[in-house]
């Protein structure tokens, strides 16, 4: 008779970095299937609609479903800011597209666009990104809610890190453009996208240490 204390034993199975690669894949695997099967039924619309919500599955798997939920919205509300511009000088946008992990983006099309109207519709994502950083933050100040106070330094440290003047972030866009303007004569224009662009830029700074959660585990 085996003794009482080795009854249902099973000894540990060594796991390689293979297995958490396997059950990343695993969890996967049904938003890749939704996703496949809501593109065969709706076509391309259902395709912008479904990034959402596999963005949300994307980032809930690393930081749990409401962070993941508070970060897809303030990445929407960015580029919202692009949207509504974009509209506003009556050149035709799209609606937000969302790339899993890597961000979401807004097609912009109109023969009438140059640089004074491509720098605004570029000032204008991080322009509301970071008001609607302030409003999660400034919710969780008054609830007293670590989460969206963290939401809320979130919102303004990746708006701030689109006015980073490389490439086709914010920040590129807008310098190319200023530049544009400064060397075609719009120097008075110019002056003012420089102007927007480092006031947005203090305003994003001040955000993120205002809401900054001190060593603080969600």
């Amino acid at each position: 008779m085996e003794p009482y204390e080795y009854r249902d034993y099973e000894p540990i199975q060594p796991r390689g970095p293979m297995h958490g690669v396997r059950g990343f894949l695993r969890k996967l695997w049904a938003p890749v299937l939704a996703l496949v099967g809501i593109i065969a039924k709706f076509g391309f619309l259902g395709l912008k609609f479904a990034s959402l919500f596999i963005a949300i599955g994307g980032y809930a798997l690393i930081w749990g479903w409401k962070f993941g939920v508070g970060f897809v919205a303030l990445i929407f509300i960015h580029e919202m800011g692009h949207f509504i511009e974009a509209r506003r000088q009556g050149l035709s946008a799209s609606w937000p597209t969302f790339i899993p992990f890597l961000g979401a983006y807004v097609t912009i099309q109109g023969s009438q666009i140059n640089p004074w109207r491509h720098a605004q519709i570029a000032l204008a994502g991080p322009l509301l990104g970071g008001v609607g950083a302030a409003v999660f933050w400034g919710v969780g100040e008054s609830t007293d809610s670590d989460l969206l106070m963290a939401l809320g330094y979130a919102g303004f440290l990746i708006n701030l890190i689109n006015l980073i003047p490389v490439g086709f972030l914010d920040g590129g866009v807008t310098w190319r453009s200023a530049r544009y303007l400064r060397l075609g004569g719009g120097g008075a224009k110019a002056l003012y996208v420089y102007l927007l662009y480092a006031g947005i830029a203090a305003a994003l700074m001040l955000g993120m240490y205002a809401a900054h959660v001190h060593q603080t585990r969600l």
